[in-house]
């Protein structure tokens, strides 16, 4: 499985695990902690989850997948922009340790940018931080001009998680090479895209089928074929558990880029970040 170094020099996997809309429904959690043990398994021993997704219920459908592993697994979570001030950040950390039945969070991200100014988020981080509460801190759907207003902060920013696949390719124009240059790897979130739209194109299905793997697995190749990208795609079926983990070795051919290229057209000038 290809690694990824965070600033510090940490390495991670370049493949992991998303939960998002985890923990939803309780009939469904000992599916979703099943497919999280199964990928921690075979690998995929990053898992992204947030206090926003099942309003803390995915981080519990974590806590449950990683219960006696928990030195396995590289853990990521996230906390809502309305809780990420000087007093409501180290809060809502302290909730999300609970649910997730563990002592620190391996990287922890602002969710979105929101009314509080993002010096007092980053305070909040370094002091979790020197608390031993979190070992690294991050953003998400933060665009290039949110990461340069962070100033000398930026130096101690593991990572920003933005939507990164092949419909939404804007990143690539500026954003990939401004945290390339800094060192700071990208989490690349919904990365086969959301209700299958992507996985029907023509083009991806073509290059698919004729390297006899599915849609998915090729257009997560493509975001693993990003230096210093992280995907974080979600699965509960054990097969789609398996089949992602499998993409992880997959490394598309110089061909197989440019026929993506020409059904999905890199950025030719800046575009606004997307968000879901």
């Amino acid at each position: 499985m290809a690694r990824v170094r965070l600033p510090d020099g940490t390495e991670i996997p370049a493949l992991g695990q998303g939960t998002w809309h985890m923990g939803e429904r309780g009939s469904d959690r000992k599916a979703e902690a099943a497919a999280l043990r199964l990928g921690i398994e075979l690998g995929l021993t990053l898992i992204d989850t947030a206090e926003m997704y099942g309003e803390g219920g995915a981080e519990e459908v974590t806590a449950e997948a990683i219960a006696g592993q928990r030195d396995q697994v590289f853990l990521v979570s996230k906390v809502y922009p309305h809780n990420a001030s000087r007093r409501g950040l180290p809060q809502a950390c302290e909730r999300s340790l609970q649910r997730l039945r563990t002592e620190t969070i391996d990287l922890y991200l602002l969710h979105w940018r929101g009314s509080v100014a993002l010096a007092d988020t980053v305070e909040a981080m370094e002091r979790m931080q020197a608390a031993g509460k979190i070992r690294h801190w991050g953003v998400s759907n933060l665009d290039v001009d949110d990461l340069e207003e962070l100033g000398p902060a930026l130096a101690g920013c593991a990572t920003d998680q933005v939507l990164l696949n092949l419909e939404h390719r804007g990143p690539e124009y500026d954003l990939l090479p401004f945290c390339a240059a800094r060192g700071m790897p990208v989490m690349a979130y919904s990365p086969v895209g959301q209700g299958g739209a992507l996985l029907r194109h023509p083009e991806l299905v073509k290059v698919a089928k004729a390297r006899a793997a599915t849609p998915a697995q090729v257009a997560l190749a493509w975001t693993l074929s990003k230096p210093g990208v992280i995907s974080i795609p979600k699965a509960v079926r054990p097969e789609h558990v398996r089949l992602n983990a499998a993409a992880g070795e997959m490394v598309l051919t110089a061909e197989e880029h440019a026929a993506l290229d020409a059904a999905f057209p890199p950025p030719r000038r800046k575009r606004p970040l997307a968000m879901l």
